[in-house]
């Protein structure tokens, strides 16, 4: 059976596996879409999305930022598993540079997988219908499709933006290093920026 894009992206989209683990395991499973995702958990591809899930970050602080004209202000909620962190200065002032970021950036979700599921799959069907008339091999269909929903996460994505003040890094690896060396799992929970001129707000 013939494994095309549109394939590859739905078995993304149940399993958070890449893309290219998604289409080698529909080609092993036969074109199976539940076949596949045995052959996933099998190969450990979504396993460390699984490990990390179980680990459970009820502790933590709201951090704000309020612009100097009183018309801006954002607050993030950044979540981890003990109180103890939660009263660490290297979370705290992770804390104050994400409220920074909101206030700054502007995201609409705080990661891919928090984009509801009707967004995300409108979004890629539009890339698919983009790529419809392209006379190029499936595998680099699916490269050019992955390339544009990852560059898409890093406008509307809070964990996929570079930081405003080093754009040499991400706020995800910001908050996997912070999660690394302090040994607990950091997450930010959900987000609020509000602005008056533009009477809006944005809220995760």
């Amino acid at each position: 059976m013939a494994i095309d894009a549109k394939m590859v992206l739905e078995l993304r989209n149940r399993t958070s596996a890449g893309m290219v683990d998604c289409k080698n395991a529909l080609e092993e499973a036969g074109g199976d879409m539940e076949k596949a995702i045995e052959v996933l958990k099998k190969k450990g591809a979504i396993k460390a999305a699984k490990k990390s899930a179980e680990r459970v970050a009820t502790e933590g602080i709201l951090a704000t930022y309020l612009h100097h004209n009183k018309k801006l202000a954002s607050i993030v909620e950044l979540s981890c598993e003990t109180d103890f962190v939660a009263r660490n200065e290297a979370f705290i002032a992770l804390a104050d540079d994400l409220a920074l970021q909101v206030a700054a950036m502007d995201p609409m979700y705080v990661s891919p997988e928090t984009i509801p599921a009707d967004i995300a799959e409108k979004k890629k069907q539009e890339f698919l219908a983009e790529m419809a008339d392209e006379k190029k091999p499936e595998d680099i269909k699916l490269k050019i499709i992955e390339g544009k929903l990852n560059k898409w996460y890093t406008e509307v994505c809070l964990t996929k933006q570079s930081f405003i003040k080093d754009d040499e890094k991400t706020i995800e690896q910001m908050i996997t290093a912070l999660s690394g060396t302090i040994g607990e799992k950091i997450e930010v929970t959900r987000f609020q920026r509000m602005q008056m001129a533009a009477h809006a707000t944005n809220a995760c």
